[in-house]
């Protein structure tokens, strides 16, 4: 695709800028969605809301996990059916209207509800949202779009936690997931200013519509790919279990196990658990807003960091520094240290789990790295599902203390295994991951 025009990069970088904009405002509204519940969560549980136990608290944070998973794996299907663009715009119009749900609920059954339909919504965007954004990122800056694109959740972390210190006191808990429903005004906008995806109108034989997209803004159109046959995907998951690669295949599904338990029962319940340790409300609040700007760093200097020493290095170090930095949170020390302590835990935990993912990949062959990636963040997942449980179990049982040692035992359990994996001789050829591969799954 060529021209002599000079305006074609400036259109082009606009159209990018407007792709990676829009997409990251609709991952900030995921990220609050995802973090108000454990933000407004002491309020509730202080005031019985609904009538609301720490155990029924654990159940419900793990309903929006699991409904995660349900969106995460139905995604792709999904996007190849109705586009990237419609199921964007669906996910932003799922997890507001469920928020609506939350914010009306009269019971503890129907809350549960809201939570689980948010999170089909929350685990469908972004896998969506990243591919869109690596279409459009061209001329070799996809890494550096998508990067930004993920500071968007912790973002969104960041603005829960400022929610809830601002509303719930005033005007109760329900205020806050009012305010989570705002983003469906959101959703007309990105249905009529979001392009639809190049690589999904090519799939779809739309080429005309998508060779005028791509050249009025100067952007490459993605080349069609040949799709995996049912043989051929069941082939690779075969792979991931034969004799030789059972054992390694083993040790990457527990270390994400752990290590997703460990990040979502941690967000789920920071701000609870550092209330039971002593802190104000406002303190604990104040946490989440640190343990977010966090995992905004961590996104950027992990990568950097492997490509350095490696990647199931860094996975296995950044996992012990994590285990110690979330047992410290359950020691009282002076308020600027455990803030300190707050914030490098959220450096280190909100990327090691990545790590896991960037290490399943150099060890996989390229025909079967897609499939080897996915799994191990799908068995991951049932950690999310799990970790929000224990918490409330932990709490439930007066044992809420506690908590915080679980969660390191977690991260102690995912640094042995990622280590244990990277120890064992790779008989595969190295294999180098895409952006969108790793931060796709890191969801």
């Amino acid at each position: 695709m060529t021209s002599s025009s000079p305006f074609l990069p400036a259109r082009s970088r606009r159209l990018a800028a407007l792709v990676v904009g829009l997409c990251w405002l609709a991952v900030l509204f995921d990220g609050l969605d995802m973090f108000v519940y454990g933000s407004v969560l002491p309020h509730m549980l202080a005031g019985k809301a609904l009538g609301i136990t720490p155990a029924q608290a654990g159940d419900l944070g793990s309903y929006a996990t699991f409904g995660m998973l349900v969106g995460a794996l139905t995604a792709g299907t999904v996007a190849d059916r109705i586009g990237r663009k419609k199921l964007m715009v669906a996910c932003v119009t799922l997890f507001s209207l469920a928020s609506g749900v939350c914010a009306l609920a009269g019971s503890v059954t129907v809350f549960g509800l809201g939570r689980t339909l948010a999170g089909i919504g929350l685990g469908g965007l972004l896998p969506t949202a990243i591919s869109m954004v690596s279409d459009y990122a061209r001329g070799g800056r996809g890494a550096l779009a998508i990067g930004t694109l993920m500071t968007a959740h912790h973002a969104g972390g960041i603005l829960s936690a400022y929610v809830a210190k601002w509303l719930v006191d005033p005007f109760g808990w329900r205020a806050a997931f009012w305010v989570c429903v705002l983003p469906l005004l959101f959703a007309p906008v990105l249905a009529k200013v979001m392009p639809e995806s190049l690589s999904f109108l090519v799939a779809k034989g739309r080429t005309e519509q998508a060779r005028a997209l791509a050249d009025r803004y100067r952007v490459d159109l993605p080349a069609a790919t040949e799709r995996k046959t049912a043989a051929d995907r069941w082939d690779a998951l075969l792979g991931l279990v034969r004799r030789g690669e059972r054992v390694q295949t083993l040790l990457y599904w527990l270390a994400s196990f752990g290590g997703l338990l460990l990040v979502y029962g941690v967000a789920t319940w920071l701000p609870t658990l550092m209330r039971a340790e002593g802190y104000r409300l406002a303190s604990a609040l104040t946490f989440v807003v640190v343990f977010n700007l966090g995992g905004i760093v961590g996104m950027l200097v992990a990568g950097r960091a492997a490509d350095r020493f490696g990647a199931p290095r860094i996975s296995a170090v950044w996992f012990a520094l994590t285990a110690v930095g979330v047992y410290l949170l359950s020691v009282h020390l002076p308020m600027g240290v455990t803030t300190l302590v707050v914030f490098l835990t959220g450096v280190f935990l909100n990327s090691a789990q990545t790590m896991i993912y960037a290490t399943v990949s150099i060890r996989s062959t390229p025909d079967n790295r897609a499939t080897s990636v996915g799994w191990t963040s799908g068995m991951g997942r049932f950690g999310a599902v799990f970790g929000p449980w224990l918490g409330g179990q932990l709490l439930a049982s007066g044992n809420g203390d506690r908590g915080f040692t679980a969660f390191a035992l977690a991260g102690v359990s995912s640094m042995v295994f990622i280590g244990v994996a990277a120890l064992r001789p790779d008989r595969r050829p190295a294999a180098t991951a895409t952006p969108q591969e790793l931060l796709t799954a890191a969801r």
